[in-house]
């Protein structure tokens, strides 16, 4: 009997089961840490005028899924902005992202 070459492995399909009572969250705040096994991600909300931040949730992966997420968010955004046009970021001051996604600097008087 020849040796049939071996297919290629495909990634198998995942059924996904979203649950009817499952409350979505809204964050404009995200707080990423790490270990050496774990990326932790906790996205929060932050109200204008309140100096504290409201974690809803947290999320916790491995770097391998971390970085597919990543890519994935890449890949989505590239559609989006596409279809949409390009999200500008840029500004005076800190950029939006470190506004929204870097907690504030140990010095900082708002950090207390």
């Amino acid at each position: 009997m020849a040796d049939q070459p071996k297919k290629p492995k495909t990634a198998a399909r995942v059924r996904v089961h979203l649950p009817k009572d499952l409350e979505p969250i809204y964050s404009n705040f995200a707080m990423i840490t790490n270990s050496p096994s774990e990326i932790v991600i906790d996205l929060a909300q932050v109200m204008p005028q309140i100096p504290e931040a409201k974690v809803q949730a947290r999320v916790i992966m491995t770097p391998r899924n971390a970085k597919l997420l990543l890519r994935a968010i890449q890949e989505h955004m590239g559609r989006f902005e596409t279809q949409y046009g390009e999200i500008d970021i840029s500004g005076p001051g800190p950029s939006l992202a470190d506004q929204l996604f870097r907690p504030p600097s140990p010095e900082s008087p708002d950090s207390e």
